[in-house]
Parts: structure tokens; sequence; C-alpha cells
């Protein structure tokens, strides 16, 4: 009998056992007994913008579109590869080809069978500039051929290099040799779509009720800015081996209160607000974590003609940079375990080599004097001050770094800076359109390697809301894509980014959150951080 039919049986007698009043239903591997209570509750900042995984482009949005629906490939809890849909995949001899063979147990919700062609339609959706997906540029990322050429409207999206060989082979044919292809596929973009559904409802197509999709869980419930919840997908490929009941996301705005809502019971699992980790770690240490996550926080700066005229000037950025104490912001604000930035990609990026930058091996005595020189010989000073507006979306933490980060320019460079708050969707709107000096921005990796990173700040990257250009940068990662070892390529370019400083890189990600002690098979050694729920389970206290 294999683990999976064992499994498979536990939880079908855990559902017997539960419904009798007998709970003593055991995990198959671990041998823990399993709650009655199989329900996961947790909090997130801000409310869903959408649950179409070709429009997807925030981390709580895939968070939930990871959930309600599978792509080829799923990961593991450190973050290795598994298979999703496709139970096996081959790839040609000069890595351009990709071939996946689907399990012809997988279907959608209501029932229909999921073949390859329902992955064609999706990738053709999401590069199609009719959808207008903000993650179109993804699949020239993953240089899919004909994708950058769909993208810009210069071909149709049926030329898309996709095609179903018959209903359960799908293959792939990509312009370079890309060695993580496969794990690119567990992102949302690439997920399947259900087309008679979007064909009928049209952009009501993810509404409960309305939705059709693939994953572990279904859409039961979405109250806008209040909670969206997900049940147990009966069509599942893999519903017997499915513990957890019930996933229910509250949207709490305030790190604090949501703090409170999870000592009161009322949450699984919340972000610890800036600062109280070390505290918490003493009072709760079997709930309160910190681990590594694939994020780096930074300001982006405007460079188009919206922006204030000075940021043009490449000493005005530099001096800004310099003039942040990231080790006090690091060990003083956050207290979290994170890192101190002053590159791009994460130190934990799949073999990324940490590029040297000068400025980075400074005392920040150092960084200071030089941040006063390059902003005096800007022309900036006591008698004609720098005035600046830095936005970022409403959160505790975002306004407390801020508030750090503008008193730490204005007491050394005496730049005055107008801090400016907005909700998320207003938020995302208004840094879309360059209505800003300087933008709060993190970016998390869409895959475990450094172009995730790098590529956001390529010329007319939907990412590169600063419209940064340089044609060094953009060629360095043009010929990354060609390169067995594109390392070279990818220090340069972080060398270029330090030079002209068209971010300013504040630290680097830890994941700082309380979650129950009853709660198991969450992934702290994945990290990007991605959960299943259909992994996870509550055990009897």
């Amino acid at each position: 009998m294999t683990i999976r039919t064992v499994l498979a049986a536990t939880v079908a007698l855990y559902a017997l056992t539960a419904g009798l009043g007998l709970a003593e239903a055991v995990h198959p591997t671990t041998g823990e007994k399993l709650s009655d209570n199989q329900t996961y509750t947790y909090r997130d900042l801000d409310n869903i913008i959408t649950l179409d995984p070709q429009l997807v482009e925030d981390n709580a949005g895939h968070d939930v579109a990871r959930n309600l629906f599978e792509g080829l490939m799923n990961q593991d809890e450190k973050g290795g590869l598994v298979p999703g849909v496709a139970e096996s995949f081959t790839v040609s001899e000069d890595n351009k080809t990709y071939t996946f063979i689907l399990r012809k147990d997988a279907k959608w919700s209501n029932g229909d069978p999921i073949v390859a062609g329902d992955f064609v339609y999706a990738w053709q959706r999401a590069a199609d500039p009719a959808l207008a997906s903000n993650y179109a540029w993804y699949l020239e990322l993953a240089t899919i051929k004909n994708a950058k050429a769909i993208v810009a409207g210069e071909m149709p999206a049926d030329q898309l290099g996709v095609k179903a060989v018959d209903d359960y082979t799908l293959e792939v044919q990509l312009d370079e040799p890309t060695p993580f292809f496969a794990e690119m596929t567990t992102f949302a973009t690439l997920f399947p779509a259900h087309k008679a559904t979007i064909e009928k409802f049209g952009a009501d197509w993810t509404k409960a009720g309305n939705i059709v999709s693939n994953g572990a869980y279904t859409l039961k419930e979405l109250v806008p800015n209040e909670r969206l919840v997900m049940v147990r997908n009966p069509m599942y490929w893999d519903n017997a081996n499915t513990i957890l009941e019930t996933i229910t996301t509250l949207v709490i705005n305030d790190e604090n209160l949501a703090l409170t809502r999870y000592q009161a019971g009322e949450l699984d699992k919340t972000d610890i607000p800036i600062g109280q980790y070390p505290d918490l770690e003493a009072s709760n240490p079997d709930e309160a974590t910190s681990v590594p996550n694939l994020c780096t926080y930074y300001y982006t700066v405007n460079l188009s003609d919206t922006g204030n005229p000075a940021l043009k000037d490449v000493r005005v950025r530099q001096a800004l940079a310099y003039a942040l104490d990231r080790d006090v912001i690091v060990s003083s604000v956050l207290k979290g375990g994170q890192y101190p930035a002053y590159n791009l990609t994460h130190q934990y990026t799949n073999g990324f080599e940490m590029p040297a930058i000068d400025y980075a091996g400074w005392s920040q005595a150092d960084r200071d004097a030089k941040a006063l020189e390059l902003m005096t010989a800007a022309g900036f000073g006591p008698d004609k001050p720098l005035d600046l507006t830095l936005i970022y979306n409403t959160s505790d933490a975002h306004k407390a770094l801020a508030t750090v980060a503008s008193q730490m320019w204005k007491q050394k460079l005496g730049v005055n800076v107008t801090l400016a708050n907005y909700e998320w969707k207003t938020y995302l709107e208004i840094r879309a359109q360059q209505q800003f000096d300087l933008a709060r921005y993190a970016w998390c990796g869409d895959y475990n390697e450094a172009s995730t990173f790098l590529n956001i700040m390529t010329t007319g990257n939907e990412a590169n809301d600063g419209k940064f250009t340089s044609a060094e940068y953009d060629a360095l990662m043009a010929e990354a894509k060609t390169l067995a070892d594109p390392t070279p390529n990818y220090t340069k370019a972080e060398q270029i980014l330090a030079a002209e400083m068209p971010i300013l890189p504040l630290y680097q990600y830890t994941s700082n959150f309380m979650l129950r002690a009853d709660i198991k098979g969450y992934p702290y050694d994945n990290v990007q951080n991605n959960w299943y729920g259909k992994d996870m389970y509550r055990v009897a206290e």
C-alpha cells in the first residue's frame, strides 16, 4: 500500500470518526492526532484585488490563487518542485522544448476534465494585450516563443509557443534555454483558466457562484475589505489527501489590531507588528516565527517627467541612498532578523552570488559624509532645501519606516519629505501613473532565481514604475538569458543599480508572524513562503 493510499484512508477515517464524535484520526506520517476542527484563518493587510490568475499581481492574491487554482507544478515544504496538474515533464537536449504530461484524473470544480487546451487558452490570454495583464511580461521572461511580439501587439496571441499535442500533452517552445522554466509554472500567471466560464460571465467570472477553479479549494464567499472563505474542492484530484476543510482570510489593515484578534483566538496566523518580534518570541516561543523571505524592500525613484526634476541628478539619488542607516532600521526599528540591503536581489536567492557594492563596505559615518557632499554639489542645502513626496500603502510598518527614513534625510541632508499613504488599490494606481517622487516598493521572487528580481528594472517592465532605463543594463539582462552561467551579468547589473540608484534598497525580508502551535505543515523552509492549504492540518491539543 502506498503512502498516498494510507493518507487517503486516514483522512477518510478522520471524516467518519469526526462525524461520530470519535476524533481519533492520526496523521499517517507523523502519527499526530488530528483535531476535529480543520479550519485555518489568517490575516491579510489589504483587500484582494482580483482572483483572476492571469491578473493577480500581489502576494496576498497569489496566496489565494495558489489554493483556488493549480498549475503544472507545485512546490514542497522546501520550495522544491512536485507534480501539480502535470504528472511529469521532459526537456529537449537544447533545453528549449518542455513537454508536460497531464494527469487524467484532474478536474475543474464543475467536473470538467482539465486538458492541455486549458493551459494554452490561459497563457494566450495572459499574453494578449486585450487583457492588459500587468504580468504579461512574465511570459516574455519565461522566453516562451513569440511572447515578446504578442505582448507588444505585433503578433496574434494564437502564435504563442504553447500547444496541446493532445488532451493530456502540453508542449512549450522557448526562444532561449531556460533551465528554471518548470519552476516558473508554479506562478499564478501560468495557471489554467476555464474558457467557458470566462466567456459566460466576463469580468464577473471570479465571483462566488460563478468561478470554476481547479485547486484544492473553491471560493465560498468574498466580502470586499472584510473576508474571503475557501472550502475543500471535492473535484480536486488529490482531495482524498487534503485535511483542512476551510480556509478564511480576514482583511485587517491595522497590524496591532490583528495581533489583538490573534491573541483573542480569532486568527491562526498574523504578521508581527514592526519591532515586536523579540518580545513575542520571548513570551510565545512556539508561535512567534522569523524565517528568510525572498523579498527586498526599497523606495523606487520616479525618473519620469512627473517626478521632481532634482531626482534626475544621480548625485541626489546616491545621497538619499547613502544617508539611510540600514543597521538602525533593521536592528532598532524592524527587530525581526531582517538584513540590511544595498542591492536588489535577496541573498537567499538560489545560485546567486552577492555582488561587491562599494558603499556597502563603508561606515555609516563615511556614507553620511559622502551623501552631504553629493547633495551640496547638486546645489541643495540649508538655503535651498530639496522637497520630496514619499508615498506608501496604508500600514503601520510602512508608516514607521517612512517616518524614520524622512527623519534621516532631514537631519543629515536638510531634505523635506512629505509622507502620503493610500489604500492598496489607489496606491497601485498612483504608483503606476508615476504620481510620486519616491514610492514604497517591495519585490518578492516569483521564482527562485536572480532574474526574478533583476528583470523588473529593465526598460518597459510593468514593475519598473520609476521608469529607469539603461541600454547597458537591458543588454546584460538580455544576454543573461542565453548564458549557462549568468552570474557575471547579474553582478554587473547589480553594480549598475548601485551606481545609478534608481531604487533605494532598505532591507531584505524575513517573514515575521505568529502561527498557532496546533497548525502543522506550514513550509518554514520555503524561502518564497509559498504555502498550500492542502499540505497543512490541525492537530488535537
